[in-house]
């Protein structure tokens, strides 16, 4: 059984992913997603709720960068 690549932008709970506009915030993971709200909880920001409509997270692995 093949399973289809997930939708853009569309990230499950516990994807890991970066803001576009604050990488200061590091690495986030996603805790909730409710319709267009996000609940992404990040290392230097804690837990942010981010409108899919407005921001367009970037994916990310979760590994260290080398």
């Amino acid at each position: 059984m093949t399973t289809a690549p997930p939708t853009p932008g569309f990230f499950a709970p516990g994807s890991f992913v970066r803001h576009p506009h604050r990488p200061d915030w590091g690495l986030g993971q996603v805790q909730s997603v409710i319709g267009k709200r996000i609940t992404v909880n990040f290392e230097g920001a804690g837990k942010v709720v981010i409108m899919s409509d407005h921001v367009a997270l970037e994916p990310d692995d979760g590994e260290p960068a080398l």
